[in-house]
């Protein structure tokens, strides 16, 4: 079966990666998908940075986004969860004819994509697997079967009790990991062209300063509150990290106004370092990422244009590990 192409965007906080996004998918008729773990929730706006204003083209078309505004703030959306719904919306998009383009910083969900996670369940039931283990094999066969009808351990290791119980044991665990391996058995694989989103040290530092005043400016922590007024905890708020946290501590009393913003900025500037360790990550682990500084848009646009034309694509012009570009500069 002919893989699907999907486009990737991604980088640092503040590098301006949506808005590289929204220009590709302008230029290729590409619909995007968020990859970003807060801006699933309604109402988290301002805080998670959604931006929506930049998927309006200057003609006033609008580009399609998905995975934002799907879950209300006090669900406990997942990364299973995630993996289906993004699956779910590159079907969809490839089905229109379009460019499924996956733009994000949550490294663990982009991770997840493009090296097919496999979902481990927690610590098994001791009794449970007493009983199991006094079933006849073909006995466990016929209960993964059940539950798991295109398992791969009963195609390639039939005779396994160890692994069919283990697995037996996931799927009582997490139930959403059977419906994640059905989904992803129906799909076929996807070829992937990832783009990275770089700016200097310096100038990333700035922009995340900029940001979080502007933020602060047009409503932030008003937004924070209302969220509170609405139902959402302030231990939830604090669960959301970053932002939300720091604010929470503030709205709570336990921060002024100005420790919250000077801590805040401090962990936002620490946290895309910490982004820009999972990008090397992934480098290591065998992911090709094209980085680009945003005046490069052009360069990323013809290759992307290779991309889904079927041509060989050269190897990338560095590693991130190989530049003075990102956070860690």
């Amino acid at each position: 079966m002919k893989k699907i192409k999907t486009a990737l965007i991604t980088g640092p906080t503040a590098t301006g990666k949506t808005a590289f996004a929204v220009r590709l998918a302008a230029e290729l008729n590409g619909e995007i998908i968020s990859a970003d773990s807060r801006q699933v929730y309604r109402g988290m706006d301002i805080g998670s940075g959604k931006d929506l204003n930049e998927y309006v083209l200057p003609s006033g078309v609008k580009i399609p986004v998905h995975l934002i505004d799907i879950v209300d703030p006090q669900y406990p959306y997942n990364l299973a969860e995630f993996m289906r719904d993004c699956h779910a919306a590159i079907a969809r998009i490839h089905e229109r004819g379009s460019l499924p383009l996956i733009c994000g910083g949550t490294a663990l969900y982009l991770d997840s994509i493009l090296r097919s996670y496999t979902l481990q369940g927690g610590a098994p039931d001791p009794e449970k697997r007493r009983i199991k283990r006094e079933l006849g094999t073909a006995e466990l066969r016929k209960l993964l079967a059940e539950r798991e009808p295109e398992s791969e351990i009963l195609r390639r290791e039939p005779e396994n009790r160890t692994r069919i119980i283990r697995r037996l044991e996931q799927l009582e665990e997490n139930p959403d990991l059977s419906l994640l391996h059905a989904a992803n058995a129906a799909h076929p694989e996807y070829e992937f062209l990832v783009m990275g989103v770089l700016r200097t040290r310096s100038e990333l530092h700035w922009r995340i300063e900029q940001r979080l005043d502007e933020r602060l400016a047009n409503g932030m922590l008003e937004e924070a509150i209302r969220l509170h007024e609405q139902g959402v905890s302030w231990e939830r708020l604090e669960f959301f990290g970053l932002e939300y946290r720091y604010m929470a501590l503030h709205l709570q009393g336990k921060l002024t106004f100005q420790e919250m913003r000077d801590q805040l900025l401090i962990k936002i500037r620490q946290f895309a370092k910490r982004q820009d360790s999972w990008f090397r990550n992934m480098e290591r682990n065998g992911i090709r990422i094209y980085w680009f500084k945003p005046e490069e848009f052009e360069n990323a646009l013809n290759l992307t244009r290779q991309f889904l034309a079927g041509e060989v694509l050269p190897e990338p012009r560095f590693k991130l590990s190989e530049t003075f570009y990102g956070p860690r500069s």
